[in-house]
């Protein structure tokens, strides 16, 4: 037997959840991004670390492939 209090109840109320939910997609605010930093793992050694830079070399093995370059 159900109590008094559960009946006619339904979920947790949504507006906790996400305060947009009836907006459509394109009134939503976006995510900010937080910066231009990117995570990536250097091909060479294998150093995981955040750059800006357009390549995935590390800054050490950037410098052993200039100075390898006739």
């Amino acid at each position: 037997m159900q109590s008094k209090d559960s009946e006619g109840r339904q979920g947790p109320c949504t507006c906790t959840k996400d305060g947009f939910a009836v907006l459509p997609p394109e009134l939503r605010p976006q995510p900010r991004k937080k910066s231009s930093l990117r995570k990536v793992k250097c091909p060479g050694c294998g150093l995981v670390y955040w750059t800006n830079r357009d390549g995935d070399l590390c800054m050490d093995c950037g410098k052993e492939k200039d100075e390898q370059a006739p």
